[in-house]
Parts: C-alpha cells; sequence; structure tokens
C-alpha cells in the first residue's frame, strides 16, 4: 500500500499542495483520536452558544474549529481560511498560495451516540494580489478547487481525497500514523436502487422533489418499476462516503419550513468540495437548477440544494424538476 505523499507527487501536486494537505490531515489525526475517546474524552456534549448559523456547538465543534485553525494558520500555506464555525474568514499568511473553507466536524450531533461524523474541506488557489482579510477571494466557483476532500471518523479513520484527476480512498494506519492508499480509484455506479434524504421535512418539499420520492417509494408498483432502500445518516460525510463506496443519491432539497432559510447545505465547505468528490468518481451533483461546481459564491456562508450521486439517478430526478 502506498502512503499519501508520492501518490500526490505522482499526481503532479506541488509540494506546497502536499505539504498543506499534510498539514490538514495532521489535524484531522488529533480530531479522530478525540472524537475515538468519546466519553472519556470530556468534550461530548453542548456548549451554552450558537455558532454563526444559528445552530447549537457541540463541544467537539469548537475543539475541532480550533485545531484545523490553529495548524493551517501557524502552517504558513494559506492565505485565509473559512469554516462553518466562524462568522467570517480569518486571515493568514499574505504571500501564500492557497485558501481553505472547511466544515471542522460535520454531523456533530452524532457524537452524542456514537455515530458517524467527519472533517470536509476545499483548497483553491489564493489571488496573488488578494487581501487576506477580504472574504472575496473566496468567492470562486467550485470548479476552480485545486483539492478537495473529507475525513470520515467511523469504525475506521477514511479519507477520500481528489486532486482533479480521480478520487481516492485512503485508510488512516493507527500503528504510524499514515494514511495509505486502500481504493485507487472510487466508481459510482451510474444506476442505483438507494437513496438518502430527511423523509421528515417531506410535507415542506417542492413539488418536483415530492413527485420523484414517491415514485421511489412506490418501487416496483410505481412508475420506476423496481424497489428502492432509503438510507439516511445524518451526516453528510456519511451518507456521500456510501454513495462513493456502493453508488446512491444523496440529496438535501430545497423546503419551506423556514423561508427565509430554504436550503440547508453550505456550499463552499459542503456542496462544493462533496461535489467535485462525486463528480470525479463518475457521479453528477447538481442542485436541481444547476451544476453545484459552476455557482458564482455570494457570500461564505451561502446556502444551496443538493442532488448528488449515480449518474442515471440524479438525471432521473433532474427530470422531475424539468
Amino acid at each position: 500500500m502506498r502512503r499519501l505523499p508520492p501518490v500526490l507527487i505522482e499526481d503532479g501536486c506541488s509540494r506546497e499542495l502536499v505539504s498543506l494537505i499534510r498539514t490538514i490531515l495532521a489535524a484531522c489525526k488529533e480530531i479522530s483520536f478525540r472524537v475515538g475517546q468519546g466519553a472519556l474524552s470530556g468534550v461530548l456534549g453542548s456548549t451554552l452558544d450558537e455558532n454563526i448559523q444559528g445552530e447549537t456547538q457541540k463541544k467537539l465543534d469548537v475543539l475541532s474549529n480550533q485545531l484545523l485553525k490553529d495548524i493551517l494558520l501557524e502552517s504558513g500555506y494559506v492565505k485565509a481560511i473559512a469554516s462553518e464555525e466562524e462568522e467570517g474568514t480569518v486571515a493568514g499568511s499574505p504571500d501564500a498560495k492557497f485558501i481553505v473553507a472547511f466544515d471542522p466536524l460535520d454531523g456533530s450531533s452524532n457524537t452524542d451516540i456514537n455515530s458517524l461524523v467527519g472533517t470536509i474541506f476545499s483548497i483553491m488557489e489564493a489571488p496573488e494580489d488578494g487581501d487576506p482579510a477580504d472574504p472575496t477571494i473566496f468567492m470562486q466557483p467550485g470548479h476552480k478547487q485545486v483539492a478537495a476532500g473529507y475525513v470520515l471518523y467511523g469504525p475506521c479513520t477514511t479519507l477520500a481525497l481528489t486532486t482533479g484527476k480521480g478520487t481516492r480512498i485512503f485508510t488512516l494506519d493507527k500503528t504510524h500514523g499514515s494514511f495509505l492508499l486502500t481504493e485507487e480509484f472510487a466508481k459510482i455506479p451510474a444506476d442505483t436502487k438507494e437513496f438518502a434524504i430527511n423523509a421528515s421535512n417531506q410535507r415542506h418539499w417542492q413539488p418536483a422533489m415530492q413527485n420523484y420520492i414517491n415514485d421511489l417509494l412506490a418501487g416496483d408498483t410505481g412508475p420506476r418499476g423496481k424497489n428502492f432502500n432509503m438510507r439516511w445518516i445524518a451526516a453528510m460525510v456519511g451518507d456521500v462516503h456510501r454513495v462513493l463506496c456502493r453508488g446512491g443519491l444523496f440529496t438535501y432539497p430545497a423546503d419551506t419550513k423556514n423561508p427565509e432559510k430554504p436550503y440547508k447545505l453550505r456550499l463552499m465547505y459542503e456542496a462544493n468540495p462533496m461535489a467535485m468528490l462525486v463528480e470525479q468518481a463518475g457521479g453528477l451533483a447538481h442542485t436541481g437548477e444547476q451544476r453545484i461546481l459552476d455557482i458564482d459564491p455570494e457570500h461564505i456562508h451561502q446556502r444551496v440544494a443538493v442532488i448528488l450521486g449515480s449518474k442515471n439517478e440524479v438525471e432521473a430526478c433532474l427530470g422531475y424538476h424539468k
């Protein structure tokens, strides 16, 4: 099994990009240890605060964010960072080549029930003349990402990573702390019989998604002519990992539950990196209106609808939106 750095160098990644990815993973290994300690770590449960999203922060949210923030800003490899847990961007080294956006602990409510959580990250090149303190340096469409990935903290610690030359899967060997290549190129099957959606929101969905899901639930007695299984981990990182491993469709569509927030998932540090990983594995990633990676961001915490996964099933879903 090959270690991560030689694989990236063979792909033509610069030494600076390899070093940046290794820096992110150093923080993720520490997060993995804290998550794995569970109640023994003393960091389960919620704080008394809310993040900029208006969501109650878990203690591990705060810890994970601080670990990533500190190690990235101290590394000298980033001009600025953006995080789900930070109100604005945070300036780094003025002459650095990269900017990083991340969700430090996706699905953090799952820590209290010992279920899947993970870290999602997106790396883009920083404008050479950009001000590190100016959030507009992050306003780039997702297709300009130079790398994207997530680290899944489960029975094993798994890294899914792309630098634009396919999506690879690595596993952390905890005996010596290295990520080893365990799947050369993930390939998402074009067809599937699995879908993942938060069905508790069904009454709030738009008619197109209502009709699509109803036809899936009708199974072999409905227009699709086959039975589907529904899965829901309540952590995007876990649901997308299942898609990469065996196919499927994951969606968090627009809903009318809160008219001021029709979308749930954040573009910069959730939808964009996951879309790149999925597309590099042969899948599709869409909002129902446009390709996710073509969206021009308007602000750091912008939210979007997400439909991603097996190519033919995503296209079938999009057919309901026409």
